[in-house]
C-alpha cells in the first residue's frame, strides 16, 4: 500500500489549461480554455480528486464511509484512493445493484469495497444527523464523508485548482450537481474580485454554473450553504426563461457567479440523442473526451451561448473539465 504522499507523486498537478479552438459559431470572436481536470489520473481525477485532496488528513482515517449511485464518480474514485491506501472502505449505494452490478461496482468490489445497498427512502436520510449517528455507531472508526465528496474541506482543492490558472481569464464554466465545485470555485474568485484587484477598472471574473439536473433555485441553495456570508441569490429569477441564457453586462454590477438551468437534457443522467451525438462528435474529433452526464452537457452549453452571442466579444472563457468519464461506461 501506498502512502498519501507517495499517491500524489502519480497525479498530474497542476493540470494543464489548454486552448481550445472548436469550428463553433462565435467561437472565433472568444478566447476559449480547457482546465483539463480530468488529466490528472486516468482513474482518480476531475473534481473527484480535489475534493478528497484535503478531506484525507496525513495522519489516514482507519476506514471512510461514503455514499452515491450505482455510477458515482465519486464513489469509484474514492474506492480506488482507499484500496491504494489501504484504507477499510463502505460505500452506501442506492438501489440494489447486487443482481447486475455496473461496470463502477465491479470495479469497487475488486477494490475490495464492502457495499451496502440501501433503498431510496433509507439513502434520503444520508444528511439527517439520526441517521448519519446511526452509522458512526456502526463504524465508530470511520471517517463519513458526505455524497459527492461535498464538504467544507472540498472548497479548497477547488480552490487550488482555480489557483493554478496562470492565464487571465473572464469567465469559468463548470457543470453542477451537488454545488460543492461551484462554491469553491466562487471562494476563489473572491480574491481576485476583491483585494486583489490592481485597477478599479479591471473587469471581475465570473462563473457560470451549467446545471446538470432539474433544480432551479435548489441547485443555488446547495452552492450557498457553503458561502455562509454571502447573501442569498435568486439565481435568474426576473429574467424570463426565453431569456435566461444570456450573460449579464460585465459592465452592471450584478453578482459574480450564477447557474444556468437551460441544458439538463430532462434530468440528472438523462441523455437525449442529440446530447450523444454531440459527445460522440467531440470525441472523435477533439483531442480530449467528454461524456453525456456533467462534461458533455458544460460543452454543449458553451457551444449553445457562443451561437446565441452570449459573450462579449473578446471575452476569455476557461471551461473546466471535471473528469468523470466512467460514469459513461
Amino acid at each position: 500500500m501506498l502512502s498519501l504522499e507517495d499517491f500524489k507523486t502519480s497525479l498530474t498537478l497542476p493540470s494543464p489549461v489548454e486552448p481550445f479552438f472548436p469550428k463553433w459559431k462565435g467561437a472565433e470572436k472568444v478566447s476559449l480554455f480547457v482546465k483539463r481536470d480530468d488529466a490528472i489520473h486516468p482513474i482518480m481525477s476531475g473534481n473527484k480528486w480535489r475534493k478528497l485532496s484535503n478531506a484525507l488528513p496525513p495522519s489516514l482515517p482507519k476506514a471512510i464511509v461514503s455514499f452515491g449511485g450505482g455510477f458515482s464518480n465519486h464513489l469509484h474514485a474514492l474506492g480506488f484512493i482507499c484500496f491504494k491506501l489501504g484504507i477499510p472502505f463502505t460505500a452506501i449505494i442506492r438501489g440494489d445493484y447486487s443482481a447486475t452490478p455496473s461496470p463502477m461496482i465491479k470495479d469497487l468490489i475488486q477494490w475490495q469495497t464492502h457495499i451496502e445497498y440501501v433503498d431510496r427512502i433509507t439513502y434520503k436520510k444520508r444528511s439527517d444527523s439520526a441517521y448519519l449517528n446511526e452509522l458512526k455507531l456502526q463504524f465508530p472508526d470511520a471517517i463519513i464523508i458526505p455524497e459527492g465528496g461535498s464538504q467544507a474541506q472540498a472548497l479548497q482543492g477547488i480552490k487550488d485548482m482555480v489557483d493554478e490558472i496562470e492565464v487571465d481569464f473572464d469567465f469559468i464554466v463548470a457543470p453542477v450537481a451537488s454545488g460543492a465545485t461551484l462554491a469553491g470555485i466562487v471562494n476563489a474568485l473572491k480574491t481576485f474580485n476583491t483585494g486583489s484587484i490592481k485597477n478599479a477598472s479591471t473587469p471581475q471574473r465570473k462563473a457560470i454554473g451549467i446545471g446538470v439536473l432539474k433544480g432551479e433555485g435548489y441547485l443555488e441553495s446547495l452552492v450557498e450553504q457553503f458561502l455562509p456570508d454571502s447573501p442569498r441569490r435568486e439565481v435568474q429569477q426576473n429574467i424570463p426563461a426565453g431569456e435566461r441564457s444570456k450573460i449579464p453586462d460585465r459592465n452592471q454590477e450584478e453578482q459574480h457567479w450564477h447557474i444556468n438551468h437551460d441544458y439538463h437534457f430532462g434530468g440528472y443522467a438523462k441523455a437525449p440523442i442529440e446530447l450523444q451525438t454531440f459527445c460522440c462528435e467531440f470525441n472523435n474529433t477533439m483531442p480530449f473526451k467528454i461524456e453525456p452526464v456533467y462534461s458533455g452537457k458544460a460543452f454543449w452549453a458553451v457551444k449553445d451561448l457562443l451561437a446565441k452571442g452570449a459573450f462579449n466579444d473578446g471575452a476569455r472563457i476557461i471551461i473546466l473539465h471535471t473528469g468523470g468519464l466512467q460514469g459513461a461506461r
